[in-house]
């Protein structure tokens, strides 16, 4: 059946601005990282996607690497971007990013120039896409100047290839340096995508923490894995169940799962019922919430893997808003549990 998008599409979804930039972004926002591979039927991908859609989620996030296989999530989504999204383009924001393994040989990793601009031609082949809205340096490079990287995010952007630049999982020290590289180059840092959630607070520790810096080169941020890699979830109230990603090592070492996480999952459903939400509503609410000036997230971004837990997820910026109570008591269990897959090392 042809697409159309919902009339309402744009009454219940609140929108940030990114930074100081001119562009704003949904609430909540559709990670494609998993659930768009060729392991996930296209017909539930495309119940997923146009839903979103329909509630207002206007970005969609992938990387080039996002499967499996790798690519296969880019090329998925081109053909649900030929079949439905093409008459909507100009209400999308499509992102992607290079950093990570891609293809063999010493060309198909981290952030040397030759890497980022070749496989942002071959993510704009797999899409279908003139251009992408932002592309991202998906990881810091430590043995490539900082310049290559952030020159190759401004020849991104000056070719058209991409309208913003991004980075990834950078400490705040290198966020500033790749702000101040983009700015002298004329291509201003828009945004910056860390983990962050209740059990991984890493973006708010140091002198400057990350959102002190992001606020001094102006721009916005969009935490992925805010539900902890689904462990801020029911399904881990009562173990592991079998079918989890725990289990099945997809993402989520089981060993996280932990006597002391666990209880400190407990602890905070048992204060997401009391706000009448799911523990993955509070906790996506939690990291909107307002944490005074140059402390704010921008977007939250969120995984789905059918249209109920989309529907779930999204309905949690109904209910945005929390008392100085419930943050003291949510600090108590919300606490750093050593999960941070990304930290460098």
């Amino acid at each position: 059946m042809t697409f159309s998008a919902a009339d309402n599409r744009y009454e219940s979804m609140p929108y940030r601005r990114v930074g100081r930039s001119g562009l704003k972004l949904p609430a909540i926002s559709l990670g494609l990282w998993h659930n768009f591979g060729d392991d996930k039927p296209f017909e539930v991908q495309r119940a997923i996607l146009r839903r979103a859609f329909d509630l207002g989620v206007t970005h969609f996030d992938l990387a080039n690497n996002y499967g499996p296989p790798y690519g296969a999530a880019e090329t998925n989504f081109g053909r649900h971007f030929k079949d439905d999204f093409r008459p909507y383009r100009d209400e999308l924001i499509i992102s992607s990013k290079a950093g990570y393994d891609m293809w063999p040989g010493p060309y198909g990793n981290f952030g040397s120039r030759k890497y980022l601009l070749a496989s942002l031609d071959q993510s704009l082949a797999r899409m279908g896409l003139d251009y992408v809205d932002i592309f991202y340096s998906h990881r810091p490079d430590p043995e490539t100047p900082m310049e290559e990287t952030m020159g190759a995010l401004d020849q991104a952007v000056r070719s058209g290839r991409a309208l913003y630049a991004g980075i990834s999982s950078y400490t705040p020290e290198q966020t500033l340096e790749a702000g101040r590289i983009l700015k002298e180059l004329g291509t201003p840092l828009l945004i910056h995508q860390p983990s962050y959630s209740m059990l991984n607070r890493w973006t708010e520790n140091g002198t400057p923490n990350l959102y002190e810096a992001l606020d001094q080169v102006g721009a916005g941020s969009i935490a992925f894995s805010p539900l902890a890699q689904g462990m801020l979830t029911d399904r881990y109230l009562k173990g592991v169940p079998s079918d989890s990603r725990a289990a099945q090592d997809k993402s989520l070492d089981e060993g996280m799962i932990t006597d002391e996480n666990l209880d400190r999952i407990r602890g905070l459903n048992r204060i997401a019922e009391g706000r009448g939400q799911s523990l993955a509503q509070m906790a996506i609410a939690w990291i909107l919430r307002e944490q005074g000036k140059g402390s704010s997230v921008t977007s939250a971004l969120v995984g789905a893997s059918s249209v109920r837990q989309l529907e779930d997820t999204v309905s949690a910026s109904s209910n945005l808003d929390f008392t100085a109570e419930e943050l003291h008591a949510i600090d108590e269990f919300a606490v750093e549990s050593d999960i941070n897959l990304w930290k460098q090392k």
